[in-house]
């Protein structure tokens, strides 16, 4: 139907979680009405972030140094890891400003229907990383879904033995929102995760 160059684009595009085929045909057109620098600075971009970017070998983030900023940092706590799922939710517990501790990223979460299973996880990293000593708590910062929920248990389960304080972030209902408008196991765990009044 298009020329063979944009339909390659289109089918490139559409392989990039999120974007289904209207949304790449979209972008493909975007990219071919734009000059060509621009385009050369996209391409150059993906290329950069392709040979510059690699997994941090202590944590397991995103870093374009030899071991990413927050492991760097001799100022956060290190006897706190708290465990996320990608590294995309190190940004997110960042912008809080409450976290000082370290962070390990599992790189998913246990999913059988996808075909990911404990042994797919940094899990064995995360391990050898508690045998130093150091570290006394864990912070399970999985994702309050089927696959975050069975990652946290799985994790529970391997770490209890070792005698160290396993936490989960606590989840129900946002700020701003409504008792009438909340599902039942959002409420739910609203309710488990009370704490006292100050």
């Amino acid at each position: 139907m298009y020329a063979t160059p944009i339909s390659e684009l289109i089918d490139e595009l559409s392989k990039l979680p999120g974007i289904g085929p209207k949304s790449a045909q979209r972008l493909a057109f975007h990219i071919l009405k734009t000059n060509r620098a621009e385009a050369e600075r996209l391409a150059e971009a993906i290329v950069h972030l392709k040979d510059k970017v690699k997994f941090c070998p202590v944590c397991y983030n995103v870093t374009d140094e030899p071991v990413c900023e927050y492991c760097r940092d001799s100022r956060r706590d290190d006897s706190v890891i708290c465990v996320v799922e990608e590294p995309k939710d190190i940004v997110a517990m960042e912008r809080t400003g409450e976290f000082q501790g370290r962070y390990h990223v599992l790189g998913a979460a246990i999913s059988p229907i996808d075909g990911v299973g404990p042994e797919d996880l940094r899990i064995k990293e995360l391990l050898k990383r508690l045998e130093d000593g150091r570290v006394v708590e864990i912070i399970v910062a999985t994702n309050p879904n089927i696959e975050g929920e069975a990652t946290a248990m799985y994790l529970t389960k391997l770490i209890r033995p070792l005698g160290l304080r396993i936490t989960r972030l606590a989840s129900g209902l946002p700020v701003g929102g409504d008792l009438e408008y909340a599902d039942e196991v959002t409420l739910g765990s609203a309710l488990r995760g009370r704490r006292e009044m100050p």
